[in-house]
């Protein structure tokens, strides 16, 4: 025979963890706060930004917005990594076609 669940035991153990949830996603938003530099701002003034934020309909601007907070979180060596391969290949252009460099630079 089975032994019966307890119920109870089970609920009691997923409020506790939903509470633990809870405060872990209070403090990350504060430390993205401090991350961000918006802890030097005036409360009410990051209160008003925020409320802004909140009412805004327009989409493009959400995910341009989206995008930089995106961009915010990326590793910095990821990015510079990125650069020099760009600044690589513009290299190899450069020494694959003199005639299309000058063109560029008469082009600019």
């Amino acid at each position: 025979m089975r032994k019966p669940k307890d119920y109870d035991a089970e609920l009691k153990a997923l409020n506790e963890k939903a509470k633990q949830l809870r405060q872990r996603k209070t403090i990350q938003h504060g430390e993205l706060v401090a991350a961000t530099g918006a802890d030097a701002l005036d409360p009410d003034l990051l209160a008003g930004g925020m409320l802004e934020l909140v009412a805004l309909d327009d989409a493009r601007r959400k995910e341009e917005l989206r995008e930089r907070g995106a961009a915010f979180f990326r590793p910095k060596k990821r990015n510079a990594s990125r650069a020099t391969g760009r600044n690589a290949k513009s290299a190899a252009k450069s020494v694959g076609g003199a005639a299309s460099s000058a063109s560029e630079a008469g082009a600019a």
